[in-house]
């Protein structure tokens, strides 16, 4: 296990760095090392080699238990034949090919014992260190390619927790003082106002009606609803029983068997497509079409009050909210159609000045005690400043000791 990933050095970015840093100038130093080794004999040599060693191995794996001691004669006979067949193979300027010949000549005999075999290992060691050139490289490739990637995962983790204390700094910045109630009063109103027209809709239409309506809403990726499941959507476009609502169906589902006759006419297609879905039914809500709190930034918001607009637009009646936009000023909230409650939050940003009102927003409700101390302590500008030059020596690195 390396240095890093123990003790004090998760807490502290510099050493942390400093630890991969040396672990990569480590990986890379063993590459080239075993990188000498290989130019030293030569990659195509190296390789010739290791091919016949490989050839020659797979034969001792197949037959070495079998022409031991007392075995199959033929098979013995067999065994020698591929030896001496595989060694006539060889070129003749193999490095190492009297070793070969060696081997081939120690296993021409009338009978192998346990010590042929021992000798017949001592023989191939030149050829065994060799090869292992090749593998040294290979398990150096692959630990140099380790460490580089633990760099770039720590340069990432970096530039995150860069941006959650930047992000720190400007909450610490905020005006807890200013007058958010102009932000969330308006954000209220719609999430109230929606959640009760929703509510409604789901209560009073058919289950139809509201599953074409989510399905329709997979076209507005900033509204998550989640799209209703294919067994149920065609349950209730096929049955009549589907022009009923969600909360009847649910009833259904929980009736008997023989209670469920009476009320409907393919009983066993409800049990199977609603009895299966009731968790998807019963969690409906009106939560995809809410305005979180504290809001998004200003771009975030318009685009999302321009989908929720149409996507409210298919459930709630648009001359309700024409009727009520001439008496909203200063009208009860409560009685206000969501979409003119929609129109008074997508005018936030152009009507406010939203940034500083949705900093101290973000800032009440995320600068804990201790968040707050460690900015009055200046710990936090402290960290980031060490994050940053961590990250700078980790970004060095990587572009000392290239990707192979």
């Amino acid at each position: 296990m390396s240095q890093h990933t123990a003790g004090a050095t998760d807490d502290d970015p510099l050493a942390r760095a400093d630890s991969l840093v040396r672990d990569l100038e480590s990986a890379a130093d063993t590459l080239d090392r075993t990188r000498e080794r290989v130019d030293e004999v030569g990659e195509a040599s190296l390789q010739e080699l290791a091919d016949a060693y490989r050839d020659l191995t797979a034969l001792f794996d197949r037959y070495e238990e079998e022409v031991t001691g007392d075995g199959d004669f033929q098979t013995f006979i067999a065994f020698q034949g591929k030896i001496a067949e595989l060694t006539e193979s060889l070129s003749g300027d193999l490095r190492h090919r009297e070793v070969f010949e060696e081997v081939d000549d120690l296993l021409q005999q009338r009978r192998l014992t346990e010590s042929d075999w021992e000798r017949v290992r001592a023989a191939l060691e030149p050829v065994r260190a060799d090869v292992e050139r090749l593998e040294d490289r290979a398990e150096a490739r692959e630990a140099y390619g380790d460490a580089r990637f633990a760099v770039e995962r720590a340069v990432g983790d970096l530039a995150e927790r860069i941006d959650d204390l930047e992000r720190l700094e400007r909450l610490g910045d905020a005006d807890l003082d200013a007058p958010t109630e102009r932000l969330r009063e308006p954000i209220e109103a719609y999430n109230d106002a929606v959640t009760d027209a929703f509510e409604e809709f789901r209560r009073e239409a058919g289950a139809r009606e509201v599953l074409r309506f989510l399905d329709a809403t997979g076209a507005f990726p900033l509204v998550p609803f989640r799209s209703p499941p294919d067994d149920l959507r065609e349950f209730v476009e096929t049955h009549e029983v589907g022009t009923e609502s969600v909360g009847q169906l649910l009833e259904y589902a929980g009736y008997s068997q023989s209670k469920l006759d009476h009320y409907v006419a393919d009983p066993d297609a409800l049990k199977r497509a609603v009895g299966t879905r009731q968790t998807y039914l019963q969690r409906l809500d009106a939560e995809p079409l809410t305005v979180d709190w504290p809001p998004a930034e200003a771009a975030v918001l318009r685009f999302r009050a321009r989908e929720l607009t149409s996507v409210v637009a298919r459930f709630v009646d648009e001359s309700d909210a024409h009727d009520d936009s001439a008496g909203a000023e200063g009208g009860d909230d409560a009685d206000r159609s969501p979409l003119v409650a929609l129109r008074a939050v997508r005018a936030l940003p152009r009507e406010t000045d939203y940034e500083r009102l949705r900093d101290s927003a973000q800032a009440r409700a995320q600068l804990g005690a201790e968040e707050r101390e460690r900015l009055a302590s200046g710990a936090v500008s402290d960290e980031l400043d060490a994050c940053r030059t961590a990250k700078s020596r980790l970004e060095d690195a990587l572009e000392t000791h290239p990707s192979l």
